[in-house]
């Protein structure tokens, strides 16, 4: 299903010994648009340290009681790699974590997942260290841009809690037209220029006008996304191999 990353923080994280903390953040993969952890918030169990789960040790969440349960203690959690998000993640300290886990390099895996299509950084980037992943937290807020202007700001993220893929962009479109709100899948983006804190998409303000508006209360399903494919006239990702 979809899920709003926003309404998602503040879920608790269960350890198979008991609560690790709750949701703070989400970082994703500004190439792929996919989530690659949850920022987990230890609170006072470990002086609110910030600690890096990886999507693949969730277990089925508890929807009603808003918590995920993962496949870890609360020990493996204490000495796992201190991290400091003060700072980028570069690929030392991911390679640390993953090794300490045990998990799989998600970066050694040329498709990233076999759900989407996508080009990974190329080795030069990968070497360098210089990562590009990025706080949901952050980019929610963010203004979008249309080929002739500005349309509004990403007032959300939709992701598929399935493979953890962010599929949309909730645009809030504001001033402009007052009260809606809009999707637009970041395939469709272009640049986003992260130090202005902007998404550009290649679509026009009057395109996005007339697109079918979207009901934060109501969920994302099949239907609305055929007419959303459809009216953008964009090859449906559920349909290509």
């Amino acid at each position: 299903m979809f899920r709003s990353l926003k309404e998602l923080v503040g879920y608790g994280i269960h350890a198979a010994d008991g609560e690790i903390g709750k949701v703070h953040d989400f970082y994703f993969d500004d190439q792929a648009w996919i989530v690659r952890y949850l920022v987990v918030d230890t609170g006072g169990w470990l002086s609110s340290r910030k600690a890096l789960v990886a999507p693949a040790v969730l277990d089925t969440p508890s929807w009603e009681s808003k918590a995920f349960p993962v496949r870890l203690t609360k020990e493996q959690v204490e000495k796992s790699p201190s991290i400091d998000l003060d700072k980028p993640v570069s690929r030392q300290m991911e390679e640390e974590l993953h090794k300490y886990y045990g998990w799989k390099p998600y970066w050694r895996d040329a498709r990233a997942r076999a759900a989407v299509r996508v080009i990974e950084r190329s080795m030069e980037d990968e070497s360098s260290g210089d990562l590009s992943l990025r706080s949901a937290n952050e980019v929610i807020g963010y203004d979008i841009q249309a080929s002739d202007g500005e349309i509004g700001h990403a007032a959300d993220l939709i992701v598929d809690d399935e493979v953890w893929v962010i599929r949309y962009i909730v645009v809030d479109t504001h001033d402009w037209l007052p009260g809606e709100k809009v999707l637009v899948s970041p395939s469709w983006a272009g640049p986003v220029t992260w130090p202005e804190r902007n998404i550009y998409v290649g679509l026009s303000r009057e395109m996005v006008k007339d697109s079918p508006e979207f009901d934060p209360s109501a969920p994302v399903n099949r239907e609305y996304e055929l007419r959303l494919y459809d009216y953008y006239g964009r090859p449906k990702y559920w349909t290509t191999v």
